[in-house]
């Protein structure tokens, strides 16, 4: 079970020695607690304003199917993650130790199955919004421009802040797995929207256009989150690679007065 946790990403360098999910190469703990808080805050505005403005322009049967949606599973997901990567970091700033630290290890392995998905399915959603789905003009409502503008294109510069400035180790190998097999979930959950309400959620899964059609979509998604992972992988180490000063990454020595208040506590 040990070896599966480690597979998983649970490690002593990203939980109790280096703290890397809630420090940086670049930004002491507070800042950054303050900018991921940043962010939740405006994940958390976006998804209710929507869903206010929807069910009062005479679209509350599209509140009614908003979770059926890929990407708002994933937006939802932002707001979630950085609300809580929010609250660690800065207890972390205040305390000199993180409450991942105690978590049990099955939390902290989801942990950093979440980090995961943060750091690769946003990229997932605006590829394939942008280039499949969308296919002009500009939209000429306001609210529509702005909420494809919040849905489809910041939640990837949301994805690009979460994979540079954190400390974060390149996400596991096995999580590529996972990964896959949530996107085959969200497919059954997209044809079980179809069978209790009657539409599809994406038109490419629709079979009367073509199974084969469907399989060629289902492939090239699977390739391109495999991608993608692949793709943040690098980054991640080429990040974590080039902010290194000697045997200490730059994280190390930026937050080291933060580890030495978390030994003094432990042995007071």
């Amino acid at each position: 079970m040990a070896n599966f946790y480690h597979l998983m990403g649970v490690r002593e360098d990203d939980f109790h020695l280096s703290h890397r999910f809630v420090t940086s190469w670049l930004l002491p703990p507070l800042l950054l607690a303050v900018l991921r808080g940043t962010v939740a805050l405006y994940a958390f505005t976006a998804i209710f304003f929507k869903l206010g403005w929807q069910g009062t322009h005479g679209l509350a049967d599209a509140n009614d199917s908003d979770l059926s949606y890929f990407t708002n599973l994933t937006f939802w997901g932002i707001a979630f993650y950085f609300l809580f990567a929010a609250i660690h970091t800065y207890l972390y700033a205040r305390r000199g130790y993180a409450p991942l630290d105690r978590w049990p290890r099955l939390l902290q392995a989801l942990h950093s199955l979440f980090y995961t998905t943060i750091v690769t399915f946003p990229f997932l959603v605006t590829i394939v919004f942008w280039v499949l789905l969308y296919d002009g003009p500009w939209f000429p409502v306001e609210f529509d421009a702005w909420s494809n503008i919040s849905f489809h294109a910041l939640n990837a510069i949301f994805s690009t802040f979460e994979l540079s400035l954190p400390a974060t180790n390149p996400p596991p190998w096995l999580h590529l797995v996972f990964l896959i097999l949530i996107l085959a979930l969200y497919v059954a959950l997209a044809y079980l929207t179809y069978e209790t309400e009657g539409f599809y959620t994406y038109d490419f899964l629709n079979p009367a256009t073509g199974r084969g059609r469907v399989a060629i979509y289902c492939a090239g998604i699977l390739a391109a989150i495999i991608v993608i992972f692949m793709v943040v992988w690098f980054l991640i180490w080429v990040r974590k690679r080039f902010t290194r000063t000697g045997k200490k990454s730059r994280a190390d020595m930026l937050n080291a007065r933060y580890g030495d208040q978390e030994m003094f506590q432990t042995r007071r």
